[in-house]
């Protein structure tokens, strides 16, 4: 059973929980090993604690056939061969990698390990820390890998068996170990080194978020010239496709994007200058719109309605998202303000309509696809960067 079992530290997060489905339901025992007490009581009941499609029946009937479960001991790794990192890896508020948290897990984790144990880092780290985590756990066990995911969350369960899975080592026994059990959930592997693993990830995420920026940059220069963008966009794009990739401008956040832009920064020492302009022009919307606002008109006494909490469509997740920070900017300027979001759920949110009612302008934050329903009365002030609205 012990070649059978894995353990995924980080286990009922966005990204542990989703993978340890689709093992769990190739016939292998997961355990969910995590810190979040409610998170493990949910998923332990068959709850799941976030959107994820798919998931939640898949979830139900692990559980029933005890396949899986969720649990906060550490120690239970010693009864699993495969211990899979899926722990977050942010950066603090001057942008900078926080990897002292990171590393020091693994110091309590070497004590439960042998030479036995496969360790698989699956967090996204910069190039330099898989080395530090290998000279932490190598007098346990040498076989340390790392194996970044790439998945798109709420799409997980669809997307691991499509694509590609990244494979590298710290030895031949870690790469083929670790291509031996990605190859049960994944059609096609990928063997590269450590670095090109670790850069493979950090250049996917800052390549996205640099090519949202230049949309982003895009808009607010047609904004100022009163230039509808999103149809210049069609335009430059239609019958052009070499224009065909450029993706439309909107509150470009989450946990990942900005985050992983940062810790190649950081690696490369400041000079990795795109992505720093990315960034000062990505996380500029929210207050770029409010300054544009204010000069047309007074917002005393006004009400604004944030329309989508999450940091994108189709998700409950709000980690970093720009409509967070939108709030805390009005909430600074003492700008009266309401939100509301189809799947983000807290105490003091709105429903679309009552957000409609209770608002003078509404702000669309995320591009949710309900939204393209809904009708918003003309003697309201409306801002659709996302132009996710109907006409």
């Amino acid at each position: 059973m012990f070649n059978k079992t894995i353990s995924i530290i980080g286990g009922t997060g966005h990204v542990g929980l989703p993978l340890g489905l689709a093992f769990a339901d190739k016939n292998y025992k997961v355990q969910l090993i995590d810190i979040n007490l409610e998170t493990i009581k949910n998923v332990n009941k068959g709850i799941m604690p976030f959107k994820e499609d798919g998931a939640p029946r898949i979830l139900k009937k692990l559980i029933k056939n005890k396949k899986i479960f969720a649990t906060n001991d550490l120690e239970k790794v010693k009864f699993g061969k495969y211990v899979i990192i899926c722990i977050g890896t942010p950066v603090n508020k001057k942008l900078k990698p926080e990897t002292r948290n990171f590393l020091t897990f693994f110091k309590n984790l070497k004590k439960q390990l042998s030479n036995k144990h496969l360790v698989i880092i699956r967090s996204s780290v910069y190039p330099g820390i898989s080395d530090e985590v290998f000279k932490i756990c190598k007098n346990k066990t040498k076989n340390v890998s790392y194996c970044p995911e790439r998945i798109v969350q709420g799409k997980s369960l669809i997307e691991l068996p499509k694509l590609p899975q990244i494979v590298s080592g710290f030895t031949q026994k870690s790469i083929n170990d670790s291509k031996k059990l990605f190859e049960i959930i994944s059609k096609k592997i990928i063997i590269t080194s450590i670095v090109e693993a670790e850069l493979i990830k950090l250049f996917s995420n800052s390549y996205r978020y640099i090519m949202f920026s230049i949309s982003n940059q895009f808009f607010k220069i047609c904004h100022d010239l009163n230039i509808d963008f999103d149809q210049l966009r069609k335009n430059m794009i239609e019958g052009y496709d070499r224009n065909s990739g450029i993706p439309k401008p909107g509150f470009t956040a989450g946990p990942c994007l900005l985050k992983d832009t940062m810790q190649l920064s950081s690696f490369l020492k400041g000079s990795f200058q795109l992505g720093y302009s990315a960034m000062t022009i990505n996380e500029s919307i929210p207050i770029f719109l409010i300054k544009d606002l204010e000069k047309k008109i007074s917002l005393k006494g006004k009400t604004v309605g944030v329309l989508g909490m999450a940091f994108k469509a189709e998700t409950d997740d709000i980690r970093d998202s720009l409509a967070i920070k939108l709030t805390e900017y009005l909430k600074k300027k003492k700008i009266n303000f309401r939100y509301s979001d189809p799947y983000y759920k807290d105490k003091y949110i709105l429903t679309e309509k009552e957000l409609i009612k209770k608002s003078d302008i509404i702000i669309v934050t995320a591009p949710h696809k309900k939204y393209k329903k809904i009708r918003i009365p003309k003697n309201k002030i409306v801002i659709d960067i996302w132009n996710i609205l109907p006409k």
